[in-house]
């Protein structure tokens, strides 16, 4: 038994000398604040796509969607329906194709058309409030972390940065963001613990 406990104490006493001369560097109480800046950083980021009127249309509390930059409801009583792909009898796919239509203006995407359900919704929630949300499994559709960046992958998202012209032929306005850096910022967001505001 004072053997092992002499070799323990020894062990422990190596490491500790290891870690002193630099060969396995403790973390300074300075590196889990600059990550979690670094993460408030790439969140907000994050969040100015977020703000968009391409993706606050869809993440709505009402029983509805919205449309175009001024965020009105959307035209012809289109409803959520209770399974957030349209009313029983005209879902989303109904008008929203695979595709903008460039003749009508009606958009669509890679992706069968959709509201987020009302969990997701971000209507009058702070900055704050929606990161909480988009790491709390209850609010964003199930997922953590890196699953949560795999749905910025999906053609509905991406469909932001391409959104075509409306029916009048005016074109739609897209996130201030590039996509690529969106999704950048999102991964460092999860990365280094999703800190939020």
């Amino acid at each position: 038994m004072k053997v092992h406990t002499a070799f323990a104490f020894s062990a422990v006493a190596g490491l500790a000398a290891l870690t002193m001369v630099g060969l396995f560097p403790q973390r300074s109480a300075a590196q889990p604040a600059a990550q979690e800046a670094e993460s408030r950083a790439a969140f907000a980021v994050v969040a100015t796509v977020i703000g968009s009127p391409r993706c606050q249309g869809c993440h709505t509390q009402s029983e509805f969607p919205r449309q175009g930059d001024d965020q009105h409801r959307h035209l012809f009583n289109v409803m959520r329906g209770p399974d957030d792909g349209g009313a029983l009898g005209l879902p989303c796919t109904t008008c929203h194709g695979q595709a903008n239509n460039a003749a009508s203006g009606v958009p669509g995407a890679d992706e069968a058309w959709r509201l987020a359900p009302i969990s997701m919704g971000w209507e009058g929630l702070t900055t704050a409030d929606i990161c909480r949300h988009l790491k709390d499994p209850v609010h964003n559709g199930r997922r953590i972390g890196e699953q949560v960046v795999d749905h910025l992958r999906t053609g509905l998202v991406k469909w932001a940065w391409s959104p075509g012209t409306d029916a009048h032929g005016r074109a739609r306005t897209t996130p201030s963001v590039p996509y690529f850096d969106f999704i950048a910022a999102a991964e460092m967001w999860v990365q280094t613990g999703e800190a939020c505001p």
